[in-house]
């Protein structure tokens, strides 16, 4: 298990993600709507009317009338903006804040809002194929954020992430690692406990999404598989100039040892 803290994938096409940064902002303001300031008759019924529920979708069941918000074929997206809990909409933000921005780069501001969004019904499907007859509701972002995850391992492997290994252990990895180990967990899982009480099948579904989706849109001329190797700041080598290797240098007296931090 890894957390990822950073990157420093610079945007080469966009000035700002500001795609990216909106469904951050929506997905915290739907978590307070339906969570803090919310009663629990208000929350349930929103989650009843936006959460994804296949018996719906499959016609194994009907949602009374009162309850309807939107139609039933919306909640293929409407769900993804929908978290049960702080700790599960803030894992989901902090993968999208990370990887979101390159993607967004990669693609351009309105087909990465159509590569989210088509993400997010695809694991909405893949749940639904193989849960149809499911009364429970899904929500959360994790399809979509999965599509986006697979998009960033097709474009940029070779860029060193920061992440947080075994929830303790912070190491600058290319990013091909943590996230080909990430990526293989999901269809892990999926095989293992596809009856769990997480939606690995969602999980896959917003993966193979994202790695057809991504070849699709990507801007003309943005490679797969970029070999530009991007070095956190904190890891980086500076070559020493001629005169800091020169006998004057060499006999100078010696500074005192000077302790950074990683940035």
């Amino acid at each position: 298990m890894f957390i990822p803290l950073h990157d420093r994938n610079e945007l080469k096409h966009i000035r700002m993600q500001y795609v990216t940064i909106t469904l951050i902002v929506i997905d915290f303001v739907a978590w307070l709507a339906i969570g803090p300031v919310a009663t629990e008759d208000f929350a349930n019924a929103a989650i009843l009317g936006l959460g994804y529920i296949p018996a719906i979708i499959f016609d194994y069941a009907d949602l009374d009338p009162s309850l309807v918000i939107v139609p039933d074929e919306f909640t293929f997206v409407t769900y993804s903006f929908l978290h049960g809990d702080f700790m599960h909409l803030a894992m989901n933000m902090l993968f999208l804040w990370v990887f979101g921005d390159n993607v967004e780069d990669a693609l351009g501001h309105f087909r990465f809002l159509v590569f989210y969004l088509l993400c997010a019904a695809a694991g909405a499907l893949a749940h639904g194929l193989l849960e149809p007859a499911s009364e429970a509701p899904l929500i959360g972002a994790s399809g979509a954020i999965s599509g986006v995850v697979a998009a960033y391992f097709l474009l940029h492997p070779k860029v060193r992430v920061w992440v947080l290994v075994l929830f303790r252990i912070p190491l600058p990895l290319p990013a091909a690692i943590p996230l080909a180990f990430w990526i293989g967990q999901q269809f892990f899982m999926f095989l293992a406990d596809p009856g769990g009480g997480v939606s690995w099948s969602a999980h896959v579904g917003g993966i193979v999404a994202g790695l057809v989706l991504v070849v699709l849109l990507r801007r003309p001329g943005v490679p797969l598989f970029d070999r530009t190797i991007v070095t956190p700041r904190a890891v980086e080598h500076r070559e020493r100039t001629p005169e800091e290797t020169s006998p004057v240098a060499a006999g100078a007296s010696k500074p005192a040892p000077h302790w950074g931090r990683p940035t």
